[in-house]
């Protein structure tokens, strides 16, 4: 196995950081790669916003479901799916350019996630640990305002960074569902409930698996922070509809 797909395969979230500052060369190399992921039509379509003000750190880390370590990673990076910026420039051209619409916004959320991952590799090959935080989606009309979101802007991942401490490197990275659950050849196959379960079971460990998959849906996918999520995501696609 070569280096970039051992660090691809024992990469892991990292919430707990060093003091260790990270240098502006590594970053300016983290920015770097982002900017080298694939785009579509090399529009590049998203906006990296670099929070260094750290009262601002301090406020995401309550708006972002209230995780503090946010507020104490070493750098912090809001990729924005950016559709704004194009129509502004088809605009001011004189072109006559129709509204932004989802499927714009989709491939933007695609191109700036695409970006996104490209600096988790680059930093994860500076021994840098990183952690998504998908709760940037949330709390939609406060994101907007403190981040000065134009309308056709969408805050589709944020990304905090640091080197981890050793109990963070030492720990280990949970268990992924077999491959042969989650490649389907050539078109998609509805699995059963006998085989969602086979995908599905290790993560209840000694637990009865209905048990665990009632408690989990109730912990994340009823809970009060997905359904606001989905409002929150339902309110700024009313921008592109």
């Amino acid at each position: 196995m070569n280096e970039i797909l051992k660090q691809l395969s024992e990469r892991k979230s990292v919430r707990v950081f060093e003091e260790r500052e990270i240098s502006a060369a590594e970053k300016q190399q983290i920015l770097n790669a982002a900017f080298m992921a694939p785009t579509a039509g090399n529009q590049q379509l998203y906006t990296i916003l670099d929070i260094t003000d750290h009262a601002l750190k301090e406020r995401l880390a309550i708006t972002c479901d209230n995780q503090p370590f946010i507020a104490k990673a070493k750098m912090v990076l809001i990729f924005c799916a950016d559709c704004q910026k194009w129509y502004d420039a088809f605009e001011g051209c004189g072109c006559e350019p129709r509204k932004p619409g989802v499927g714009d916004l989709m491939l933007a959320v695609t191109d700036a996630a695409i970006a996104a991952q490209n600096a988790v590799t680059a930093a994860e090959s500076l021994g840098i640990g990183s952690c998504y935080i998908g709760d940037i989606m949330e709390n939609c009309e406060t994101h907007r305002e403190i981040l000065n979101l134009p309308p056709y802007v969408f805050p589709a991942a944020m990304l905090v960074f640091g080197y981890p401490t050793k109990q963070q490197m030492e720990r280990q990275k949970p268990e992924r569902a077999a491959m042969r659950h989650l490649v389907h050849e050539n078109t998609y196959r509805r699995m059963d409930i006998q085989e969602l379960e086979a995908m599905l079971a290790y993560k209840a460990a000694d637990k009865p698996w209905a048990d665990w998959m009632n408690a989990f849906c109730e912990r994340k996918y009823n809970s009060d922070f997905s359904k606001e999520m989905t409002r929150s995501v339902r309110t700024y696609l009313e921008n592109f509809l």
